[in-house]
């Protein structure tokens, strides 16, 4: 896990590298303070020499203030360098979400990889400011200032090395039984960012419904589950206070006590007041680095657990990637399905897809019907690969999907999913989605094949209208339109909607599926429909029922062969006379 973590620091290498640096310069300054306070008290001030007192003064304020400095000098570098680890950890954590197969996105959930990406990385970012400056700091402080006392005088440091073991076997304790509390935690944290998603982008449905009480009490409860952990963990916590100043106040009072009896009982000779005076101020700087000590036990503790979920995001690797000497280029938009099944879980006894034989040829157009939870999305998922198929082969141009390049074909596969997506941008932002280098030309061109143009001219600034974030200043028949527009200006072999023009009318819809066969020909269009409508003038149709194909034919044939067909043609039919 450091390893790994290590490797986020690239560029910020050198302000890790001075921070350190500067704090142990910091320390060294500071160690001497006590010790020519100590002079002082013995040379200056009970033998009465003036001079003595200004000149080591003057020497104490030059320490002092060069300690003022390296101090900020080494907040200031830990500060840039664990800000830039911590973009850096964000920025990998990204950049391999992005390479996640949709199986991954699903272990892990949107909300738990928000979670990982926002509260863990800040958490991880304070621990390592910690550990590049109050890290080095304390031990630093620790042996100086222990080598020092002991240099004074060794019978009173004996004390420190009594009480030290003591104090670590009890922080060792603390950690042991706080931290498996922190990791439950933040996987509570994932559930909390889970029910706040939730209720936000369903709050119309939430509010339709009446059901704000019911959100509330699921909101609180897990809240509730939070509160009681982070409870349990600071009450382990609690335990390091009272074990710091037990330890504070055991050594101050031994020291003092064995300090005084030393002086008297030798008359100044075996330590003296201003030797006292010095041991009790490494004791103060022992006894807070101690502390500090122990606050980094804390912050580490917490900061484990976050180090652990954020590597298990580092390490997931895709199990969908491009071949060693993949294929560069798709042929044409044919699609063959060989004994294709398919399982989400990857086990052969749970398929949802089973035995799907199927042919299509480059520039026919497709529709797949099928009853709710038939697979339907299943199965046009496999042919841009975002997901594999679990046994059987699946070829597009004539060239099995495993062996393109993931990024060609997925450019030569464009997808209208089912959730039409939209995001923050202008209308021609969010088109460009589909060719960034894409000309004005081009764009009209495209929606007004998807039948957009019209609508889009309307609005206050046309095509350079501000879409808010999830589109909703746009009716969903509007969304679904920009986003077939976006999929045409990709240009591909192989043109997919899932459902996508379910919010549009019937007539926008024959217009959008007659611009498809006049304007690209040669490109495969596969349609995912309810109504029959939409698909009965397709070259072929695909029935799908339970995972299974039921029927594969033009519209006539299934009328004729097809009961599961026939029957929903004819209940449509009936629906629709019954409505006119």
């Amino acid at each position: 896990m450091i390893k790994k973590l290590a490797s986020c620091i690239r560029e910020y290498k050198l302000p890790s590298i001075l921070s350190p640096i500067f704090v142990s310069l910091e320390v060294v300054m500071e160690v001497f303070i006590p010790l020519l306070m100590g002079k002082l008290i013995d040379n200056g001030i009970e033998k009465s020499d003036s001079s003595y007192v200004l000149k080591v003064g003057g020497l104490l304020v030059v320490i002092c203030l060069l300690s003022l400095w390296f101090g900020v000098a080494a907040g200031t570098y830990a500060s840039k360098a664990s800000a830039g680890f911590a973009k850096n950890l964000r920025h990998d954590m990204f950049h391999n979400i992005q390479t996640f197969s949709f199986a991954s996105i699903d272990k892990f959930s949107s909300s738990g990889l928000v979670t990982r990406l926002t509260t863990d990385v800040t958490s991880l970012q304070n621990a390592y400011q910690m550990i590049i400056r109050i890290a080095v700091r304390s031990p630093a402080m620790l042996i100086f200032s222990l080598t020092m006392a002991m240099s004074i005088n060794f019978k009173l440091s004996l004390i420190f090395v009594c009480i030290v073991p003591l104090l670590a076997a009890g922080l060792m304790f603390i950690v042991s039984k706080a931290h498996p509390v922190f990791k439950r935690m933040f996987k509570v944290y994932d559930k909390l960012n889970t029910v706040v998603n939730e209720n936000l982008h369903g709050i119309r449905v939430v509010k339709s419904f009446v059901r704000e009480k019911e959100e509330e009490k699921k909101f609180r409860e897990v809240s509730g589950d939070i509160y009681s952990l982070s409870k349990k963990a600071e009450f382990y916590l609690s335990y390091n206070a009272p074990l710091m100043q037990i330890s504070s106040y055991t050594a101050m009072i031994l020291i003092a006590w064995v300090g005084a009896k030393l002086i008297v009982n030798s008359g100044a000779t075996e330590l003296t007041t201003g030797e006292l005076t010095s041991v009790i101020s490494y004791t103060m700087q022992i006894l807070s680095t101690l502390m500090m000590l122990s606050m980094i036990f804390v912050m580490l503790t917490m900061s484990r657990a976050a180090g652990e979920r954020i590597c298990e995001v580092l390490d997931e690797k895709s199990d969908l990637v491009s071949p060693e000497d993949p294929v560069t280029e798709v042929k044409d938009g044919s699609i063959e399905f060989e004994n294709v099944g398919f399982s989400y879980s990857g086990n052969k006894e749970k398929l949802c897809l089973r035995n799907v034989s199927i042919k299509i040829n480059s520039g026919e157009t497709v529709g797949i019907i099928g009853s709710t939870g038939s697979s339907k999305t299943s199965l046009i998922q496999l042919i841009s690969r975002l997901y594999d198929v679990t046994e059987g082969t699946l070829k597009v141009g004539g060239v099995n999907v495993k062996e393109y390049d993931l990024d060609v074909l997925r450019k030569s596969v464009a997808t209208v999913l089912q959730k039409n997506v939209l995001f923050s941008g202008t209308v021609k932002d969010n088109l460009r989605w589909g060719n960034e280098n894409a000309t004005d030309e081009e764009i009209t061109e495209a929606c007004t094949l998807a039948q957009a143009d019209s609508f889009i001219r309307e609005m206050p600034e046309g095509y350079d209208t501000f879409i808010e974030q999830g589109g909703t200043n746009v009716s969903g028949g509007q969304k679904q339109r920009i986003c077939i527009a976006r999929s045409l200006l990709q240009r591909p072999k192989i043109l997919i909607l899932d459902d996508s023009t379910s919010a549009v009318d019937t007539r926008t819809d024959a217009l959008i599926r007659k611009g498809f066969k006049e304007y690209i020909p040669e490109t495969t269009k596969i349609i995912i429909a309810q109504r029959i409508s939409s698909i009965e003038e397709a070259d072929k149709i695909i029935v799908l029922d339970g995972g299974e194909i039921s029927g594969f034919g033009s519209h006539a044939e299934l009328i004729e062969a097809n009961e599961i067909y026939r029957e929903v043609y004819f209940s449509q039919q009936r629906g629709g006379k019954e409505n006119e």
